[in-house]
């Protein structure tokens, strides 16, 4: 079997993006970690499960903790300052790329 290709990701950690469906629809957050061969991403305060964790040593406590699990790119937009949640562009400036929201042409 061929190795799955990676895809393209727009998205960069620490970019704010909004939640666009599930239970967390309408959410914003900050992006901790990029999951790429899974195509997920780990938002802040989004997507909270419990876990149950176990005692390491004598001053750790055990017991069941909550913690922010991986939520599906697709189901998350970049946030612009000017407009909102949009969909991401790209520019040519000199000789680099630049993200660029879809609606206004800001750089993101």
């Amino acid at each position: 079997m061929a190795a799955e290709a990676q895809h393209k990701f727009k998205l960069k950690k620490e970019d704010v993006v909004q939640i666009i469906t599930g239970k967390d629809k309408g959410k914003r957050g900050r992006i901790l970690k990029i999951l790429r061969d899974k195509d997920r991403v780990m938002v802040e305060g989004v997507n909270i499960v419990k876990k149950a964790k176990k005692r390491r040593n004598q001053q750790d406590r055990g017991g069941i903790v909550e913690v922010e699990a991986a939520i599906h790119s697709s189901n998350v937009m970049i946030v612009c300052k000017k407009c909102g949640p949009t969909r991401i562009g790209y520019k040519f400036e000199g000789d680099n790329k630049v993200r660029v929201c879809r609606k206004c042409g800001e750089a993101l």
